[in-house]
């Protein structure tokens, strides 16, 4: 079983599919294995387009490049009329699950991190060094972000370390580096310009503290900011880059001159900011053939949805304004996309990205340069994002010239990492076949035994089930945790029944997306879809122990991550009752499963739940 925390705004939902991707790296050919020459190609070096010219790939790397080379043995690809660029890097995500999978089939053949689990990028890097990932783009990452006590990153549900004072920066610093962090993230943002109360923030003091201690251990210092102003105040505190534009106001010539003086890169993550105004920004990839046969069902969802109703102030044309009198200042902007928010995908969005930086008024060639030739050089990767001999051969060949027209790099012919090419044909293949069963899923009758809706009185004294596989106890022990669950008929039910199911057990502290609870299978068999459309309504009566619990819904469609609402129970019933299309607007077509765990916060738990129903 797979769990993911539900999304938000600039949300990591760090669950177990954080762990099945990183520990599951599987055993392939080394990189660099293959001998390639592309023939007749038009090269974009990272900044400016060749003509047709050859380029030969050995032992992973770039060897030569020029006109009638001589490969003997080498594989041949005829690049007439197409395109070759640096793998492309997308400057600003959040990585976990299969997002590195993802990346590299659209081309994104690095991802800088900006926030994620220390462990899971120690197992990534532990992997790719191993050369066990020719599938998974490569990564770098700020590890555990810093932030103020309740601050943004602390809302996930799960421990972080964060920092008070200036006095703790030194090491708090040094304890992020110790954990792998290869940059440091830092987070000015108090939330005021989303509206409601706001949430606590770095002061100025202690941000520039930890700028200064990451600048003395040779790391650069990013910022993760909401507002111009915030932008302004973490540049004035010796930020080297800013990891996202703002949306509140209008660039004044203050903010840019500022910029300009400060040496600075930015990051603008046009795609995320767009999605911020309540659009959907990656819609319209869905819809694009170049890129939709291999988006999962999952992805598909995410790109399809905003962060809702916004302020009217926050307009994305304020960002787009600023990368245009940035780059006129001279300012180096790099692509990103703040994937996987609502509105983007890992890999597909930086297609979006590079639509967006066109739109606000750089050339094509400059934003194919802002997510190749600079990400490496502002973040000192000097193996990559040029073409030039001795270079990586991390590599994306596409029909016609993305330097005429931005969206050529959607249609992608082939991809290299490390000289080894890319199996897009089964991954899409794999999609096709998602898209298949879901469709087959949506036309199946609905179970037999469902008509009631009733799932489960448990009045017979057993967990037996209207419908479906039944009921199974489910943790996190095959991600490695040590929660426990148990599972119980016990008497006295709801409305005064004669039972109703327990589930009793603990949480773990060992994972910071730890659960421990029961699931309900309502296919034939465990995870098979079941077509339960006609039902609009979950319901559900619970008692416990006064803690927060939360219900997940699985479809087939969504792939591995469930949708989720939390409810918090007392020692007395309760009904509880839930929309299905409150779910992230499932249908309710093709469930597979449904779970009410406990979690991620560690101690015993007991949780009681009878007449569970969909109606």
């Amino acid at each position: 079983m797979k769990l993911c925390q539900h999304r938000h705004r600039h949300f990591i939902p760090i669950l177990i599919a954080i762990v099945v991707a990183c520990i599951s790296a599987r055993s392939q050919s080394a990189p660099g294995s293959e001998v390639t020459v592309i023939r007749n190609v038009r090269v974009f070096d990272g900044h400016k387009l060749s003509k047709p010219q050859e380029v030969l790939i050995e032992n992973g790397h770039i060897a030569k490049l020029g006109t009638k080379i001589a490969a003997s043995g080498a594989k041949e690809i005829d690049g007439t009329g197409n395109t070759l660029l640096p793998g492309l890097i997308d400057s600003h995500v959040h990585v976990w699950g299969d997002a590195l999978t993802e990346a590299l089939i659209f081309g994104v053949t690095t991802e800088l991190d900006m926030f994620t689990d220390p462990k899971f990028v120690a197992a990534a890097k532990q992997a790719e060094a191993a050369g066990k990932s020719p599938d998974k783009a490569d990564m770098r990452s700020a590890g555990t972000l810093v932030t103020a006590p309740g601050g943004h990153g602390t809302e996930y549900g799960f421990p972080i370390p964060t920092i008070s004072a200036p006095a703790e920066a030194q090491a708090f610093v040094d304890a992020r580096i110790a954990e792998g962090s290869d940059y440091i993230k830092l987070v000015y943002d108090d939330s005021l310009e989303y509206g409601g109360k706001g949430r606590p923030t770095l002061s100025k003091e202690t941000m520039a503290a930890v700028i200064a201690a990451a600048h003395k251990r040779g790391r650069l210092a990013v910022v993760h900011i909401g507002t111009q102003q915030q932008a302004m105040d973490a540049l004035n505190a010796g930020a080297d880059a800013l990891v996202h534009l703002f949306v509140d106001a209008e660039p004044t010539a203050e903010f840019v001159a500022l910029a300009r003086s400060r040496h600075v890169f930015i990051v603008p993550t046009l795609t995320v900011l767009d999605s911020i105004g309540g659009h959907a920004s990656g819609e319209s990839l869905t819809a694009d053939p170049r890129l939709a046969p291999y988006l999962s069902a999952t992805d598909a969802a995410g790109l399809k949805r905003g962060f809702g109703k916004m302020p009217e102030a926050l307009q994305l044309s304020h960002a787009e304004h600023a990368v245009v009198l940035l780059r006129n200042a001279g300012v180096p902007l790099l692509a990103g996309t703040d994937a996987p928010n609502p509105g983007t995908g890992h890999g597909v969005s930086l297609h979006r990205e590079l639509e967006l930086l066109v739109a606000s008024g750089l050339t094509a060639a400059e934003a194919l340069t802002a997510a190749t030739a600079t990400p490496a050089e502002k973040f000192g990767l000097t193996d990559r994002g040029t073409i030039a001999v001795g270079k990586r051969a991390d590599l994306v060949l596409v029909k016609g010239d993305p330097t005429a027209d931005i969206t050529a790099t959607r249609d992608i012919v082939a991809i290299w990492k490390q000289g080894t090419r890319v199996d897009r044909e089964s991954y899409r293949a794999a999609r096709d076949k998602e898209r298949l069963e879901t469709a087959t899923a949506f036309k199946s009758l609905a179970p037999q035994g469902s008509e009631s809706g009733l799932i489960s009185d448990f009045e017979s004294g057993k967990d037996v089930t209207n419908f479906g596989s039944g009921w199974d106890n489910t943790t996190d022990t095959i991600a490695g945790g040590k929660s426990t669950a148990t599972k119980q008929v016990v008497a006295v039910g709801a409305n005064g029944s004669k039972f109703a199911l327990q589930v009793t057990g603990e949480i773990a502290p060992d994972l910071p997306y730890a659960w421990g609870g029961v699931m309900f299978y309502p296919g034939a068999q465990p995870f098979a879809p079941a077509n339960l459309a006609s039902k609009k309504l979950l319901s559900f009566w619970a008692k416990g122990d006064a803690q927060t619990y939360r219900v997940m819904l699985f479809a087939q469609s969504r792939g591995q991550f469930p949708s989720q609402k939390t409810f918090t129970v007392t020692g007395e019933w309760q009904k509880y009752e839930f929309p299905v299309n409150a779910f992230d607007g499932l249908d309710g077509h093709d469930l597979i499963g449904i779970a009410f765990v406990g979690g991620p916060k560690a101690g015993k738990y007991e949780l009681t739940l009878d007449e569970v129903k969909l109606q």
